[in-house]
């Protein structure tokens, strides 16, 4: 059962713009041109979005390979479907990538595990706020919130996995 999802390549660097079209194409096993709009936030850089749809773990692939590229700053959602959560990936250059299952609103979702875990190592109120905003993904949103407001109204390329 396919799946869908977008890629926000939030900022890269011009020269960096085609690589990251050559790795989305290499996963969705599609050509790919993306409509790149000047990154205000980030003068000089680029900024593109598309949706996709593919099978489930396509997203995790996606963020995969574009990774590659420590210096740009990009998101990767991937919608639930059939037997398959959905799953949001953050990146941002010298924090890393976050990955969080999300449901069907686009809410991150946190196991009762994970939650039973945060709870038994936080020794104190603050610890156990700290803890939680890291399961949420909370200073990659507070990174990318710039980048996100700066792409209102750009233009939005769709793709289609083949095979």
């Amino acid at each position: 059962m396919p799946t869908r999802g977008v890629v926000y390549v939030h900022s890269t660097p011009l020269a960096v713009c085609s690589h990251v079209e050559w790795a989305i194409a290499r996963v969705l096993a599609a050509p790919v041109n993306l409509q790149w709009t000047a990154q205000p936030v980030d003068p000089g850089a680029r900024r593109a979005e598309c949706g996709w749809t593919g099978s489930p773990g396509t997203g995790a692939e996606l963020a995969a390979a574009l990774r590659q590229w420590p210096m740009i700053r990009f998101e990767v959602t991937e919608e639930p479907s059939p037997g398959a959560d959905g799953e949001r990936f953050m990146y941002v250059p010298g924090r890393g990538l976050f990955r969080a299952t999300v449901g069907a609103a686009g809410d991150i979702q946190l196991g009762e595990d994970r939650l039973r875990s945060i709870m038994a190592s936080a020794r104190a109120p603050e610890a156990l706020a700290h803890a939680l905003d890291k399961a949420l993904g909370t200073a990659w949103d507070a990174e990318l919130e710039p980048y996100r407001y700066a792409g209102d109204g750009a233009p939005v390329t769709l793709l289609t996995r083949v095979g």
